[in-house]
């Protein structure tokens, strides 16, 4: 059988709208790519006919390969998966909604046939975008760029090709919180951009909600910054240090004899506000400690329900640290 060139990873959600231009699209691409091409199409917990929409491309044409979640994991664990089960050289992650268009995946085809082993797309323009969503984009990405321990690009998203080599090495980090584009920025090696315009969504409406996209930025900031606690110390220490000069600007007002009246407002605002910032800090502390909990308690990443297309073979990718990638039961991969 001839070996895989390029694997195409696009998880799924909800998206039966778009399934038969996505897959219309692809195989267009596939046509023109040097090397044999296979699609694997990672259904994260649909509600719709998204599973039988792909169900029925993979029998149409073999490149095609269905891994379905027995329930909604979630985007960057449905990423995670198909890379998992990715045989490719190299590996291109891209949305099903069409905003990243497929055609893009030839040049970074190009660059990466220069060398470079991981080509990520830089948005240039989005089309058909709130100014809310575009103008919070835009604040975080430039945020995470300042405050990262390793330089994340900006304005890039998941749409990317990666090299085996990158590929093998980030798949040895199996944390919960995954924030899927630092992870491969964390990764190093030759990377090089791609710009390209952001499409509009070609069929219905987004389906990454606001509490997905905060939970999102959150995984950013705090997976690849300590800055969020930086910030609650340096908080702590001036508070602390203002509160010393209060005092001993007080100390100074009585002994020279000026008269001090406190006042109950003034004493209710200090009570409330330094107890708004204990409860910040411990909030920020919280939440480093509660990712240490979900670390700790070593769930998988995803539960496979059902797998399609992989030459007969029943289950899904089972994850060994030590060793190679397998397939087998039982339908779990930590």
């Amino acid at each position: 059988m001839e070996s895989v060139k390029y694997s195409i990873v696009i998880p799924l959600y909800n998206e039966e709208g778009i399934i038969s231009l996505l897959v219309e699209r692809l195989q267009k691409i596939m046509s023109e790519l040097d090397g044999p091409t296979e699609v694997v199409m990672v259904d994260d917990g649909s509600k719709d006919a998204t599973y039988q929409l792909v169900t029925s491309a993979t029998a149409d044409d073999p490149r095609f390969k269905l891994i379905q979640f027995s329930r909604n994991f979630g985007h960057q664990q449905a990423i995670t998966a198909g890379m998992d089960a990715a045989s490719g050289d190299a590996v291109i992650i891209m949305d099903a909604d069409l905003q990243d268009p497929p055609e893009v995946i030839l040049q970074m085809a190009e660059k990466w046939q220069e060398g470079y082993e991981i080509v990520y797309g830089l948005r240039q323009h989005r089309e058909g975008e709130r100014l809310f969503k575009t103008a919070t984009a835009s604040m975080f990405y430039g945020l995470l760029h300042r405050i990262a321990e390793v330089d994340t690009p900006v304005d890039v998203g998941d749409f990317r090709l990666v090299d085996r080599k990158a590929l093998d090495a980030f798949l040895q980090m199996r944390e919960s919180n995954r924030y899927v584009r630092g992870m491969f920025s964390w990764v190093g090696f030759r990377q090089a951009p791609v710009p390209y315009v952001r499409e509009e969504r070609a069929v219905g409406t987004t389906h990454y909600t606001l509490r997905k996209m905060v939970k999102l930025a959150s995984n950013g900031i705090m997976g690849f910054s300590t800055a969020p606690l930086r910030l609650a110390l340096g908080a702590g220490v001036f508070i602390a240090f203002a509160a010393l000069i209060y005092g001993v600007v007080a100390i100074a007002l009585k002994l020279a004899g000026v008269s001090l009246v406190p006042g109950y407002a003034s004493l209710l605002f200090a009570v409330t506000f330094f107890s708004g910032i204990q409860l910040i800090v411990m909030g920020m502390v919280g939440l480093y400690v509660g990712r240490i909990y979900d670390e700790a308690k070593g769930r998988p990443l995803y539960v496979v329900r059902e797998t399609q297309g992989f030459d007969g073979r029943e289950g899904p990718v089972v994850w060994q640290p030590t060793q190679s990638r397998h397939w087998h039961g039982p339908s779990v991969t930590p």
